[in-house]
């Protein structure tokens, strides 16, 4: 197989590693029940006029396995991060008391779960929709370097092989959904 399939080959190999690991940490964002400050990971707070991550603007750790507890850096912030909190839709109620801000999680209820399973099946399809558009971005590439000599054959070679990756990153997908799957319907 010619050098420039190769490098195409990693290239596409590199990217396929990153769609994998971004599914992984969206599945993370997931809760199974256990409160963790990565459930927050998403939320952006209005920090002056500019979306901030909640992590930047303040503290938040996990006393127990279902509290939350937020401490800004700044007493001014704590109505826009209930705000935040509230406009993310995630099924919290956060209370302030005026210093931090506390999120009961609430145990989660059967139908809840199957919302649960629902968003990681779609973030699953997500990933693998993104391994599939670098396979395809792959082939065009490997099928130009037609162009500078390299042979059909090979070219099919280099076809089959993005494939064969391809196929393993999905299948490495798929075991990541299940296993986030499996803990989440944990009851």
């Amino acid at each position: 197989m010619s050098d420039l399939i190769k490098i195409q080959l990693a290239d596409a190999k590199l990217h396929m590693e990153k769609a994998v690991e971004h599914t992984d940490s969206e599945f993370l964002k997931i809760r199974a029940g256990k409160a963790s400050p990565v459930m927050l990971d998403g939320i952006m707070v209005d920090y002056y006029g500019n979306p901030t991550p909640l992590s930047q603007v303040a503290n938040v750790n996990s006393p127990d396995a279902r509290t939350l507890v937020i401490q800004p850096w700044e007493k001014s912030l704590l109505s826009p991060i209930e705000r935040a909190i509230l406009e993310a839709n995630l099924g919290f109620n956060p209370q302030n008391d005026g210093i931090i801000i506390r999120i009961n999680v609430p145990p989660l209820t059967e139908e809840r779960r199957r919302d649960l399973v629902k968003r990681v099946k779609a973030e699953a399809e997500n990933g693998k929709i993104a391994i599939r558009n670098i396979r395809k971005d792959c082939n065009e590439r490997i099928k130009k370097l037609k162009t500078d000599g390299v042979s059909e054959d090979e070219i099919k070679t280099g076809e089959g092989e993005v494939q064969k990756l391809t196929d393993g990153f999905i299948i490495k997908v798929d075991q990541l959904a299940e296993i986030k799957e499996k803990d989440i319907m944990t009851v």
